[in-house]
């Protein structure tokens, strides 16, 4: 039985399992893939103790950047992103290797293309951690020049002013409940905060009737912050759909040792995902 599991604290509430399950199913594959509460302090120690059985992990909060150290090998994007959300055990040579990958970037730009946004100049960003690097990046690669990352603790934000500056995405950086905005309608407004947390941000009417939403929590749905956009006739994106489509990558790289390579029959793979976490 070749075992994969998705990592993180909390982790009840993921939809992964029922997104892995369709997609092993529609492949032929009996391939199992659970969901694992596992903290930071713990992941060592877990990733350490796997057998051979087992072929990779996907990571969530809050575990994207402590998986680092362990890895053997990270992609581009995860080098860039400072976060990796999936782990290949890669025995192919023998000896174990252990492979990271960030396909949360492919993730939000799939997402957003899906919901018929090409392209971005401008974007605002809630909250500074990995998701947020990856959203920033996400939002390069559609273009976007400027950028607004709204935080707790600016100082904290650093990281994702550099980043901004290799992207060449300018970055102005906010506290949360600050009235000043450098622009005053984004192309997009992306929320990189859990469902149930609370911001204290407040968006005008003209900003959430024009601005696209795309708030990566899906659970609890509608998010408070989706349903005052909603309330003023906004267009919504659902973090399931990020969550979607980074795990086509994932399951590419579990597959087929590639986030591009793509899979066999993958539109019918990607339907019976999508079916799996409808309603």
């Amino acid at each position: 039985m070749t075992r994969l599991a998705v990592l993180g604290s909390p982790i009840a509430h993921s939809k992964s399992p029922l997104l892995h399950a369709a997609a092993y199913r529609a492949l032929g594959l009996d391939w199992q893939y659970d969901a694992v509460d596992v903290t930071e302090g713990a992941l060592h120690g877990f990733v350490a103790g796997r057998d051979a059985s087992w072929r990779g992990l996907s990571l969530t909060m809050p575990l994207k950047r402590d998986v680092l150290p362990l890895l053997d090998w990270a992609d581009d994007t995860a080098t860039l992103t400072r976060a990796a959300n999936t782990v290949l055990f890669d025995r192919s040579t023998g000896a174990l290797q252990l492979r990271g990958y960030n396909t949360d970037v492919y993730g939000v730009t799939e997402a957003f293309r899906e919901a018929g946004v090409g392209g971005l100049d401008s974007v605002e960003i809630l909250g500074g951690g990995a998701t947020a690097a990856s959203a920033l990046v996400a939002a390069g690669e559609l273009g976007a020049s400027r950028a607004i990352v709204s935080v707790r603790t600016p100082a904290k934000a650093a990281d994702l002013v550099a980043l901004g500056e290799l992207l060449g995405v300018e970055v102005a950086v906010r506290q949360f409940g600050a009235p000043d905005r450098p622009f005053a309608v984004p192309d997009a407004v992306v929320s990189t905060i859990p469902g149930h947390g609370a911001h204290g941000l407040a968006f005008a009417e003209p900003i959430r009737a024009a601005s696209v939403l795309f708030d990566v929590a899906y659970d609890p749905w509608p998010s408070e912050l989706a349903a005052s956009w909603l309330a003023a006739g906004g267009t919504v994106i659902s973090g399931l759909e990020m969550l979607l489509h980074q795990a086509v990558a994932q399951i590419r790289i579990f597959v087929n040792g590639a986030p591009d390579a793509t899979l066999p029959g993958e539109d019918d793979v990607l339907a019976a995902m999508r079916a799996a976490v409808a309603g």
